[in-house]
């Protein structure tokens, strides 16, 4: 499994903390220093079952920058938004838990961690 951090989110240390606490095996991509490619954030997306807007961080001083909340949610507007998050990473939703079963979830909560850990280890 893999997950999607950036050190200074009190949500990302703490799921650190419970993968940790439950002795998991993972890697930890810090995504504002390894970003990922908008090909990576569409199989993420997938794996997620989720949309590009459903992980925008749109309270960031980038998204006000780029009127994010103004985009249209739809099929043809999907990779500018998926374009934006590749070019600025600081708006992708964190963490993130790419699960070894496929399947991924934006683990803010201490349950979706758990659900990423049984979902590993299935």
């Amino acid at each position: 499994m893999e997950i999607w951090i950036n050190p200074a989110c009190s949500k990302c240390r703490s799921a650190i903390s419970l993968l940790d606490a439950e002795g998991a095996d993972y890697t930890v991509r810090r995504y504002l220093e390894d970003v990922p490619s908008a090909d990576e954030i569409k199989a993420v997306l997938e794996r997620l079952g989720l949309e590009p807007w459903d992980i925008t961080r749109t309270q960031e001083a980038a998204a006000k920058e780029l009127g994010l909340k103004e985009w249209a949610r739809d099929e043809t507007s999907r990779d500018r938004w998926i374009t934006a998050l590749a070019e600025h990473p600081k708006l992708i939703q964190r963490p993130i838990i790419t699960a070894d079963d496929g399947t991924a979830l934006v683990a803010r909560t201490d349950e979706a961690v758990q659900e990423a850990l049984s979902r590993s280890e299935s």
